[in-house]
Formats: structure tokens, C-alpha cells, sequence
């Protein structure tokens, strides 16, 4: 295990050479929040009712500020596109030469990545939430804080095993952005980040939820503002495993097929 503590140190300090652009993207990523929450302010008192779809104006104000939150802790920003860039110009063959797991490389590197993400977009994130205190809704209980945790280590997992698996497509294809693009749509609006997904028709949402998208942004956040019962949260978190795993198994499958088809020419 030295090798990927070692690993983890270098994506550490690489990443930490980006700890501006961090600030920066943490920073403004604030400004559509902000016009989200306006909008949404504005909504409430133009309907003049105490809810809309279940969430009052302090809970889906809560539900977005979670969103940033959720977002900031699993999101996988540029990761897919490094690994496909690595099996397009050939610079994966060093892996394949060491004792190493280029999977477990990758989760280090997206570990380190997020680490420090995390500690950059706490200012700008934390500032905005604190003038936001009033709306801010905190867990009913510490069980249902931990379920919300156990939820958020899932959702990192799933995203980063998504990310890979779609990658490797590079395998096959000079270019994987197409797939990228739609998988990332398909995660903005069916995940939750757009809207929160009980507000849609039951069916629909009944649908949603046994897909993995849900599981990537509104599952957890639904978690903390406790809108699940005892029941939903069990199912949904076995739900959220068995997508994890299956990835995970589908990410180790397509690695070795891949690796198959992949040929490195030059000198």
C-alpha cells in the first residue's frame, strides 16, 4: 500500500498547483446558486402557498446549498479526461510495465484531487452558506447525519467508477467526449442538480430511482433533509451498493478488454 500513499502525496502536490483555479471555480460556481435561490424565492412568493412539491423555501434553499456541498465533496472533474488522454498518446504503457493498479492510481489521484478541492471551496463556500444560515436546515438526528455520510462515500465511488468506466472507451475510440457530454447531461438533470426529482410526477421519479443517476446528488441529499423514511433510506442505500459494485465490476471488465485492443507505437 506505499506505493498509493505515494501516489496520493504526488496528486497532493500537483493538485495544490491548481489551488487558485480552485478558489476561483469554488468562487463563481456561487454566482448560478445565487440566481437559482432568487429564482426560487421568487417563485414562493409570486404562488404565495407555505410549499412547492413538499419543500418549503427554507428546504429547497437547504436542498441546493446541500447540492454544492454534494457536489464539491464527489464530483470527478477532469479525471476522465486524463485517463482517455493516456490511452490515446500511449503514455498508459508505463503502467502496464509496474506493479501497479492503474484503477487504484486513478482513485488516489481523484482522492487527492478532491481533498484539496474540498479545503479550497470551503471559504467561498462557507461564507455563502453562513449569510444563508437563516434557510440553512441541519439533520434531524446524528443517525440520520451518518446515513447521510455513508451515502456521500457511496456517491464518490459510483462517480468515480462511472467516470473510469467511460474512459476507457479510448480503448476503442480516438474520441470519448460525445459519451462524456451525454453522461454528464443525463447526471445534471436526472441526478437532481437542476431540480429535485420528487417534485416530478411519482412514476417518473419511481423510475429514476432504480437507475444510477439519482444516486449521484439526490439520494444523499434527501438523506439530510430527511425526506426518507427508515424504510426508503435501507433500500435506497442497497440500491446505491449494488450500482457501485456494478460499475466497479463493469470498470475491471472493460479494462481487460480493453487492454487487448491497446497498442503503443513510437520510440
Amino acid at each position: 500500500m506505499r506505493k498509493y500513499w505515494h501516489v496520493i502525496n504526488i496528486g497532493i502536490q500537483n493538485t495544490l498547483v491548481y489551488r487558485t483555479n480552485f478558489l476561483f471555480r469554488a468562487t463563481f460556481s456561487l454566482v448560478p446558486l445565487l440566481a437559482t435561490i432568487f429564482l426560487w424565492s421568487t417563485i414562493y412568493r409570486s404562488k404565495g402557498s407555505g410549499d412547492v412539491g413538499g419543500y418549503t423555501l427554507s428546504g429547497m434553499i437547504s436542498y441546493y446549498l446541500l447540492v454544492t456541498i454534494v457536489d464539491a465533496l464527489t464530483a470527478v472533474t477532469d479525471d476522465d479526461w486524463q485517463i482517455a488522454n493516456d490511452i490515446r498518446e500511449g503514455t498508459i504503457s508505463q503502467f502496464l510495465l509496474k506493479p501497479i493498479d492503474f484503477l487504484f492510481y486513478r482513485f488516489c489521484l481523484f482522492g487527492a484531487n478532491r481533498l484539496i478541492y474540498v479545503a479550497v471551496a470551503v471559504i467561498p463556500v462557507g461564507i455563502f452558506i453562513y449569510f444563508w444560515r437563516e434557510n440553512f436546515v441541519f439533520p434531524a438526528t446524528a443517525q440520520l447525519f451518518g446515513w447521510f455520510l455513508l451515502s456521500i462515500v457511496l456517491t464518490g465511488l459510483l462517480q468515480f467508477f462511472m467516470s473510469y468506466t467511460m474512459a476507457l472507451l479510448a480503448f476503442w475510440l480516438l474520441e470519448v467526449s460525445t459519451f462524456i457530454f451525454i453522461v454528464f447531461a443525463f447526471e445534471y438533470v436526472a441526478g437532481g442538480h437542476l431540480f429535485p426529482l420528487n417534485i416530478l410526477p411519482p412514476a417518473f421519479a419511481a423510475i429514476l430511482n432504480y437507475t444510477p443517476f439519482p444516486y449521484l446528488l439526490f439520494f444523499p441529499v434527501s438523506i439530510y433533509l430527511g425526506q426518507l423514511s427508515h424504510d426508503e433510506i435501507m433500500r435506497g442505500l442497497l440500491i446505491q451498493t449494488l450500482w457501485t459494485v456494478f460499475f466497479y465490476g463493469l470498470a475491471r471488465f472493460t479494462w481487460s478488454r480493453g487492454i487487448r485492443k491497446y497498442s503503443a507505437v513510437g520510440g
